[in-house]
């Protein structure tokens, strides 16, 4: 069971993620913040393997909580919705696990976490500098840029063999 700290500041947005994910057969949500400062002290509490966290929320980032926890076994994935100037470097200088997309769907946020739990870095293309990565040697075995035409071409799989299951035998 992987074990999950949710740190969103929009309360439906946080219950809407936690409930998705608590979906999944092999994802527990342990505990839900509205802040980085509340991930750390659950993250510190609770010892999950996984904290989720908004980039941008009041009290602290979570940028800010990502570098706190950098002693941390949890791995650290930061969903945002808009590319910013500097903090993709910095969220390498992080060691995020993730540096991921709000928008994409639930269910790719989920096998991200289990990528994510098999040692795997995963950053979205629309949120890199992949010129920067490569030049500062961060491109590692383990780490992978999120091609949107392979997540297209995966969906559309995971969408056929869906149907396949649905349809009636006979």
């Amino acid at each position: 069971m992987i074990r999950i700290v949710i740190a969103e500041y929009q309360e439906m947005l946080l219950e809407a993620i936690s409930s998705l994910l608590d979906l999944e057969e092999d994802i527990e949500i342990v505990g839900q913040a509205s802040n980085g400062e509340e991930a750390i002290a659950l993250v510190h509490q609770l010892h999950p393997d996984v904290c989720i966290m908004d980039m941008e929320m009041p009290v602290m980032s979570g940028l800010e909580a990502a570098e706190a926890l950098q002693a941390c076994a949890c791995k650290v994935i930061i969903l945002t919705t808009f590319r910013r100037d500097g903090h993709f470097q910095r969220a390498l200088k992080a060691k995020v696990s993730g540096y991921l997309l709000k928008d994409n769907p639930s269910d790719e946020l989920a096998c991200s976490i289990r990528r994510i739990m098999d040692g795997m870095r995963l950053y979205s293309p629309e949120l890199t500098d992949v010129a920067a990565c490569h030049a500062d040697g961060q491109a590692e075995s383990g780490s992978a840029i999120l091609q949107p035409n392979a997540i297209g071409a995966v969906r559309n799989y995971l969408s056929t063999i869906k149907d396949k299951m649905k349809a009636p035998t006979g």
